[in-house]
């Protein structure tokens, strides 16, 4: 086999440049086994450089069906990587991954990808191809009991790749139009209202200290009363958590209602609204 047609297959079989691949068989004096482990050396060397780099960019992926759903997001440090066929596809991929292992990153890793190799070694492979570093980030799926998923997707790079994913799960004993209608137009509420809990009560307590501190600041040099303060404040602080509340937000498709007042007139006894989740990139 001639030299060229070493550095072609090498190419091939790694995805490495041209110029890698022709310095990795003169080190290896043509042994293309070789070669292809120095090239996966170097590759893990030029990720681990690259992984002090800031990604904030990237696409989020779903994957499954009603019954079991996921999501995941895959960063990288530019839009322009965001469309990236290679990215793309090695996304695609992992997505459906994660379906499989319910989301746990951790055997997700180490998971075998359709090349044999594992996930772990073609982030790293494909790190050192397109330059820049890349990460999985977020996670989760919904294999609720009983229920029914529902997905809305919103700045579609293709199927089932987009930058802001909404999962809602409907826990029902019926499954009618009704309820598909519901979910679809719940999806779509949570995207556009982007609420942080499903009811006020569970809006954890570290970030309501935070809107208090916000909102004491605001107040500390208006001159009113101490009394007046506290009522503003405390009127103020559930404003917020009504505003960021699932239940109690504004209805997107008609303001007067509340989500809570639209799930009533469906008049659905066993309907609920198991959890949601939200994932925008670089939120």
């Amino acid at each position: 086999m001639s030299d060229i047609e070493k550095v072609k297959q090498l190419r091939k079989s790694t995805g490495a440049g041209f110029k890698d691949c022709n310095a990795a068989l003169k080190e290896s004096h043509g042994n293309l086994d070789k070669a292809a482990e120095i090239l996966r050396v170097k590759g893990i060397a030029k990720a681990s450089k690259k992984m002090s780099r800031t990604a904030t960019e990237g696409v989020v992926l779903i994957s499954g069906d009603h019954q079991k759903m996921s999501l995941i997001e895959v960063n990288c440090e530019t839009d322009f990587v965001a469309k990236n066929d290679d990215f793309i596809e090695f996304a695609k991929e992992l997505s459906d991954l994660n379906n499989t292992y319910s989301s746990s990153i951790e055997e997700l890793k180490k998971a075998s990808m359709k090349n044999g190799n594992t996930v772990d070694e073609n982030l790293v492979a494909l790190i050192a191809k397109i330059g820049e570093k890349i990460t999985i980030g977020r996670s989760k799926t919904f294999n609720n009991s009983n229920s029914m998923n529902y997905a809305y997707q919103h700045s579609i790079i293709e199927d089932n790749v987009s930058k802001l994913v909404v999962i809602v799960s409907l826990k029902s004993d019926e499954k009618s139009d009704k309820v598909d209608l519901f979910g679809k137009q719940l999806s779509m509420h949570i995207a556009a209202s982007n609420p942080i809990a499903l009811n006020p009560n569970e809006i954890s307590q570290e970030m309501v200290d935070k809107e208090v501190e916000l909102i004491s600041e605001e107040l500390k040099n208006s001159g009113k009363p101490d009394e007046i303060v506290k009522k503003i404040s405390f009127g103020k602080i559930n404003k917020f958590k009504d505003e960021n509340s699932l239940m109690t937000q504004d209805w997107v498709m008609d303001p007067k209602l509340k989500v809570k007042d639209v799930l009533k007139s469906l008049e659905l006894s066993n309907l609920e609204i198991n959890e949601f989740i939200r994932l925008k990139i670089g939120e």
